[in-house]
């Protein structure tokens, strides 16, 4: 194969993927979709093995392929069939992200030659408060749990699917624009691929995309081959389960040899009454984001960096929760906490390119109410990053298994009736060290109705660890100011909030990293 082509074809697949996340982003109704853009694209191969993704969310990408191949296994598709699933333990992440897959038949074949899926967060997908990140005790309390089903066939909408869904949320109308989105989003990348294939041929077009996976699989485990041979330990812990757990271990054991690289988990807390439980799928993408982030050279990511990696997580434990346990913050608080870990680990192995721990935590926010119309909406807050070394860390990013953009101010106060009465970088939250750690930042809420909150946020008790000898990050801070007084909310917790209550979040630190 000519490196020319390699290329050409690194980066077709590579643009389909990330026209996909466009059409999302333009189509979509939710400032989650349009303002955040809390979603993610990717093309796969026809046995559900991952070509190329977007530059979108880690947490999204790495789980993906699992309910890909789950939509693969449970759903005959045809032509003009997508297949609608978000069932945590089919591959999903937690119940608010919708994921649809959809085969690419090329000419008369009987077999798809490609598959394209997105998966996209929905800010309410029912359950038991507004926008279905709720403290929960069960997956029930949670929201709407859809197994793979045709939410299209032969090219046409499965109307009592949709039906189905729309009657199970609290917004229907902006639920029933981010789907026809996502809709759209599959529907163009099943055009670009089929331009490809007509222009260069399908036995092309199919082994260039089986050399792109196997030429990741080369650069990865040439990476893991410069880490000293050896067996490699940390741990670290979430805050609690918003049920007083206390504090919840997560170990991760990582083994290198021969250009491999086990991580074992075994070792780590039992699954918990609240929500956040990690599937496997969870543990399994920030895994492949530590490791991926180990590679300097601009390579796809797709299937080749699993394939170096074997990931032990002991069934019943908090890395990898069986059905039915809450999982909605598993996603997106234990994954980070997962990801601080491994990245821990490898510290140990690589002391000079690990850097300090990030802001460990999505702090996450909604907001729902009925005033002067029903709303529903749902973010993440950006947060320090990690000290490396000769740098500091980043202030006010999304770090890690996010990769969000900061919801504007102007689009909250546009969509919902809060005003933000402060949006700032908070100084001096940073860890200290030969470089700092990035600062956090400060969001105050004012409610201008009355409003349904619920907080899903870590590292409130603890802050980031630094590294090399800095210190930790702060940590974050929830606190709800009522008629003057100033009352300390917990890390986890729902709340109902009165016209002209104040809602201030502070969010971590990165640590800092050198002494």
């Amino acid at each position: 194969m000519h490196a020319i082509d390699f290329e050409v074809f690194k980066n077709l697949y590579l643009a389909i993927a990330e026209e996909m996340g466009v059409t999302l982003c333009r189509t979509g109704f939710s400032p989650n979709i349009k303002e955040r853009l809390d979603y993610s694209c990717a093309v796969y191969d026809a046995d559900g093995e991952t070509i190329a993704q977007g530059d979108h969310m880690p947490v999204h990408l790495g789980a993906m392929p699992l309910s890909v191949r789950a939509a693969i296994d449970s759903v005959p598709m045809q032509r003009g069939d997508i297949v609608v699933l978000n069932d945590p333990f089919q591959g999903g992440t937690h119940l608010p992200d919708i994921t649809l897959v959809s085969p690419v038949f090329v000419g008369k074949d009987k077999r798809p030659t490609f598959y394209v899926a997105n998966r996209a967060h929905h800010s309410d997908v029912g359950g038991m408060s507004p926008g279905s990140m709720p403290v929960a005790r069960e997956i029930y309390q949670e929201g709407l749990i859809i197994p793979p089903i045709l939410i299209a066939k032969n090219g046409a909408i499965v109307k009592d699917v949709w039906s189905l869904i729309l009657a199970n949320v609290r917004t229907p109308d902006e639920r029933e624009g981010d789907l026809s989105a996502q809709i759209a989003a599959n529907r163009v990348a099943e055009r670009r691929l089929l331009d490809v294939v007509r222009k260069y041929g399908k036995s092309r077009a199919v082994g260039f995309a089986k050399a792109l996976q196997d030429y990741t699989e080369r650069v990865v485990r040439a990476a893991i081959a410069k880490i000293p041979p050896g067996v490699y330990e940390f741990e670290d812990a979430l805050d609690d389960d918003g049920f007083g757990s206390g504090p919840v271990a997560i170990r991760a054991r990582i083994t290198v040899k021969g250009g491999r690289a086990t991580i074992d988990f075994t070792g780590s807390a039992p699954q918990v009454t609240g929500s956040v439980n990690a599937n496997f799928a969870i543990t399994l993408s920030a895994c492949l984001y530590a490791f991926r982030c180990l590679v300097d050279e601009d390579v796809l990511y797709n299937a080749g960096v699993a394939r170096p990696l074997t990931v032990i997580a002991p069934a019943g434990s908090i890395v990898n929760a069986l059905k039915p346990s809450a999982v909605a913050g598993g996603n997106v608080e234990t994954s980070q906490r997962i990801t601080d870990v491994v990245f821990g680990a490898l510290g140990k192995a690589l002391p000079d390119r690990m850097p300090a721990a990030s802001q460990g935590t999505m702090n996450n926010i909604t907001l729902g109410g009925a005033s002067p119309t029903r709303f529903a909406y749902y973010e993440t807050m950006a947060g320090g990053m990690g000290g490396r070394r000769g740098l500091d860390g980043l202030s006010g990013v999304h770090t890690h298994m996010s990769n969000t953009r900061n919801t504007p101010v102007e689009a909250i106060e546009h969509y919902l009736p809060v005003r933000i009465n402060q949006y700032a970088l908070r100084k001096g939250s940073g860890g200290a060290g030969a470089s700092r750690g990035g600062d956090g930042i400060v969001r105050e809420y004012e409610m201008l109705t009355d409003v349904s909150v619920t907080l899903l946020s870590d590292r409130r008790e603890r802050g980031p660890y630094g590294a090399q000898g800095g210190k930790p990050g702060a940590p974050g801070r929830n606190t709800l100011i009522r008629d003057g007084r100033d009352e300390r909310l917990p890390g986890k917790v729902q709340v109902s909030l009165k016209k002209g209550d104040r809602l201030k979040i502070e969010t971590p630190g990165g640590g800092g990293y050198g002494a």
